[in-house]
């Protein structure tokens, strides 16, 4: 093997094309643009996605549907029977944040009925399901503001 013989091999490399070369090549005058149009033109062969020719796209012609509250980004559940882990007595919201029931993020909790309580608890600034309401005075417990 020689350095001067060294070559790439066959189909590894292709010549780019070019184009407006005259009519022998293929492609002379449009350059394989055809005439008039937005692909005829630089810089216009681009359409946006859903576009479908002036026709009201897919997208605004179908029904909305669902819902996404923004007030749920912001809420936390806590359940019964975790809320069972912590010691008796008042409990609000800044108690839930300490003991890690509820994320860092969050600026409200609600207590949701699963498991059983054991404790007395008076909850402050929390609010609660109607059965975890039931759960907590049975308990011995109550709801305060």
């Amino acid at each position: 093997m020689k350095l001067n013989t060294l070559k790439p091999a066959d189909g590894a490399r292709q010549e780019r094309t070019r184009v407006g070369r005259g009519i022998g090549s293929g492609l002379g005058k449009t350059c394989g643009r055809g005439h008039k149009g937005s692909f005829a033109r630089s810089g216009k062969g681009k359409i946006k996605a859903g576009f479908e020719g002036g026709q009201i796209p897919m997208q605004r012609r179908l029904p909305k549907i669902g819902f996404a509250s923004k007030v749920a980004k912001d809420s936390a559940e806590v359940l019964l029977y975790k809320l069972d882990a912590l010691p008796a007595g008042e409990v609000d919201f800044a108690a839930l944040q300490a003991a890690r029931l509820v994320p860092a993020s969050a600026k409200r909790a609600k207590v949701v009925l699963k498991g059983e309580l054991t404790k007395a608890f008076v909850l402050k600034g929390i609010a609660a399901t109607a059965g975890a309401k039931a759960a907590i005075e049975a308990a011995g417990g109550r709801l305060a503001e």
